[in-house]
């Protein structure tokens, strides 16, 4: 009997974490428009998706480089306020069958809304909006997640009251599913941030 339970919630477990092209924060995996998802697609991407919710921490950050992999300077703007920044890409790393991005965010001239400005919404005050792209695979892979019903978090930095003057930074993370291990470069897309073109994956 007990058996027969756990299967039916492993069961249910899977196809709540199915790949919907283009749905914010799934987490896991996600193929892009260009290539037709098939069945097998989505139950790998389930088991990834699961995975990287099992094996990631749930609230702390993963350990950070100093080291800058990828740098860019943008003009931001939202909620009535207006800055430039600097976003420092510090880690892109694989662990086991999770990705870990750490980056810093150091405003430069204005005021920089990091409050909902990395979120999948308005009142997403958490850094969910960003996802990693395989161009090779043409799959999406968003933050992942500590459960799959609604109320499940991000596995990633809250930012919830930041504002940035200048000279001030906020570092912050986020964990993915791995892409396969043949894949060693991603184009990191960040909300008001842009695209970050082939960071390697360490």
């Amino acid at each position: 009997m007990r058996k027969t339970i756990a299967l039916a919630f492993a069961a249910a477990a899977l196809a709540g974490c199915g790949v919907i092209p283009g749905q914010q924060g799934a987490g896991g995996e996600e193929r892009q428009p260009e290539t037709a998802p098939a069945a097998a697609s989505e139950q790998s991407a389930a088991s990834e998706q699961s995975a990287a919710a099992e094996t990631a921490p749930a609230q702390s950050a993963p350990p950070q480089d100093t080291k800058v992999i990828a740098t860019r300077e943008v003009s931001t703007g939202a909620s009535g306020t207006h800055g430039k920044a600097r976003v420092d890409i510090t880690a892109l790393t694989r662990q086991g069958r999770t990705v870990s991005l750490n980056w810093t965010v150091t405003g430069l001239d204005g005021k920089v809304n990091v409050h909902n400005g990395f979120g999948g919404g308005g009142l997403d005050f958490t850094v969910s909006g960003v996802s990693l792209i395989d161009p090779v695979n043409a799959k999406r892979y968003r933050v992942a997640r500590n459960g799959t019903g609604e109320g499940a978090e991000c596995v990633c930095s809250g930012t919830q009251g930041q504002f940035l003057e200048p000279e001030q930074s906020s570092t912050l993370y986020a964990v993915f599913a791995a892409p396969p291990a043949d894949v060693t470069k991603v184009n990191i897309e960040m909300p008001m941030i842009g695209v970050f073109t082939d960071v390697p994956i360490s």
